[in-house]
């Protein structure tokens, strides 16, 4: 298991866990990626009752990551927007854990995540896909002090959607 503390293994060497490698990914290429995710993540969250099912009681169900998934490419796309359209913006703070609770995750239903999902998705991947030139070293900073420039952003975030897809499909 990977020190989720340590951001930026992510940036540096491929995941031990689901062999992802950013190092490989063209920022340009990340829109396309995201549009593929999505419907991906629409089969996954179309099988049946069993996406609610947990796999461990400290692992979330398919539904669960889905309902992660779709809100990560919701703050993404705030976060490039602001990457876009500020200098140097502080991003402001999101607890995915404390977002699951709030929200009821496990609660949701699937259809309608799966078409949030995919709306989501297809509104940041057309974001990335704007990205010219010089934008993609504007830079930008998470609460917790990590800085990125827009392809760097890109390339770790593109991570997280690819690994919990491996997390629910494995």
């Amino acid at each position: 298991m990977v020190d989720s503390k340590d951001w930026t293994w992510v940036l540096g060497r491929a995941c031990p866990e689901c062999g992802m490698d950013t190092r490989e990914v063209e920022p340009a290429a990340v829109g396309g990626m995201v549009r593929e995710l999505a419907g991906a993540w629409a089969g996954v969250l179309g099988g049946g009752d069993g996406v609610r099912v947990r796999p461990a009681a400290e692992v979330w169900s398919p539904l669960e990551y889905g309902c992660h998934v779709r809100d990560v490419f919701r703050i993404y796309d705030q976060r490039l927007g602001l990457m876009l359209t500020e200098d140097d913006p502080l991003f402001p703070n999101w607890d995915q854990d404390d977002t699951a609770v709030a929200e009821r995750y496990g609660e949701q239903d699937p259809a309608t995540v799966a078409r949030e999902l995919q709306d989501a998705g297809t509104a940041l991947a057309a974001h990335f896909d704007q990205v010219r030139g010089e934008q993609w070293d504007r830079p930008g900073r998470r609460s917790d002090g990590a800085r990125f420039t827009v392809a760097t952003f890109a390339r770790y975030f593109i991570h997280d959607p690819v690994h919990h897809l491996w997390d629910v499909t494995r």
